[in-house]
């Protein structure tokens, strides 16, 4: 069988592809990280990587409020709508699978105009536009939240879970690189990265430093070249802290499972994808949602996981001090934290990935 899958979150994507193994897969999405420069997306290495073929593709979407932007976003739209149409026309998939955003309603579109079965896949507890609109043409919508069913119809619903990738779940820390008795912060901002966190943690890095290990996926969008100005501070550190400090643009899925094995806490955006990684592997965080997420759907998403007790939230604009004292609370706490996954264990559904597989494969 031939699968065409696309949209915004390729990791839950990457976990279903493990399950379509002797299947043709083509991958649709971002070659670039943001329009306009040059540094190749995660998504398309990722991809790239196992060997699948990945189509690039550059659309618009629609935004809630009008600008100039919004404008150039609607043309944008119609060439996305083109290339798509070419896409779906040369592919000729049986069956297109999407992962949210703007990115997968081009692709959405052209399968259902061509009558070809479409399937969805939400994360979050808020979905946004796209996914709301591509339901209305799916033939099933699968769920990460139960709660999420309410903005769906009921008959095209399957609560699923969210699928995380193997060697997130599974990997073996037995010769691990990361040496240290010091606990393990893992600092991100996503796949992407974030400037706003990657500047806060500058401020406050050589007190962390002091008394934990750190290892920090800067991002490397170009724009702000912020692992070229943290390769650069951390060569002017005293010799006793550098060796605490370990820091790459983007690490791979090998080394990212490496990590959260490692890691005694995560200080990270609030992303869907995070949060399931968060209750699978039980790491107490603090999370730092971004602001202008749509429906604040990161903020939701934060407030869910700290009220069930397993991490605390720094708002983005408060003072960096802050930051350190809620990090040291945790850490002080960990065990509290970590005996307060129970609660929300049930979240965690263990073959997310291969129900969907199971699902689009029988057709």
């Amino acid at each position: 069988m031939k699968i065409l899958i696309t949209g915004g979150h390729y990791t839950p994507a990457l976990a279903v592809i493990e399950e379509l193994k002797g299947h043709e897969i083509v991958f649709v999405g971002r070659k670039y990280s943001i329009e306009s420069d040059s540094t190749e997306s995660p998504e398309y290495k990722e991809v790239r990587a196992r060997g699948i073929r990945f189509i690039p593709l550059n659309t618009g979407k629609i935004n809630r409020f009008f600008s100039l932007g919004s404008i150039l976003d609607v043309l944008r739209i119609f060439k996305g709508l083109k290339q798509a149409k070419h896409i779906i026309k040369n592919e000729n998939p049986d069956t297109v699978l999407c992962f949210g955003s703007y990115l997968a309603v081009p692709i959405a579109i052209q399968a259902w105009f061509n009558k070809i079965p479409l399937y969805t896949h939400e994360q979050t507890i808020s979905p946004g536009l796209s996914n709301r609109f591509i339901s209305m043409m799916a033939k099933k919508v699968f769920l990460s939240f139960d709660k999420t069913r309410r903005y769906f119809p009921n008959s095209k619903v399957i609560l699923t879970g969210n699928p995380i990738r193997k060697s997130v779940l599974n990997y073996n820390a037995n010769g691990s690189n990361i040496y240290t008795k010091r606990k393990v912060i893992f600092i991100t901002g996503g796949s992407l990265g974030s400037h706003s966190i990657n500047a806060l943690i500058k401020i406050i890095l050589k007190k962390l430093l002091e008394h934990y290990f750190i290892v920090h996926q800067t991002g490397s969008v170009k724009e702000f070249t912020d692992y070229d100005n943290l390769i650069s501070f951390k060569k002017k550190l005293p010799n006793n802290l550098k060796h605490n400090y370990l820091l790459q643009e983007h690490f791979n899925e090998d080394q990212i499972g490496e990590i959260y094995t490692k890691a005694d806490l995560l200080v990270s955006r609030a992303g869907a994808n995070t949060i399931f990684e968060i209750i699978a592997l039980q790491k107490p965080a603090v999370l730092i949602p971004l602001p202008w997420s749509a429906n604040k759907e990161q903020q939701k998403q934060a407030k869910f996981l700290n009220a069930a007790g397993v991490c605390e939230i720094f708002y983005q604009g408060q003072n960096p001090l802050k930051l350190i004292t809620i990090i040291e609370n945790v850490i002080n706490n960990l065990s509290t934290y970590k005996n307060n996954f129970e609660k929300i264990n049930f979240l965690h559904k263990k073959n997310a990935a291969k129900k969907i597989a199971k699902e689009i494969l029988n057709l």
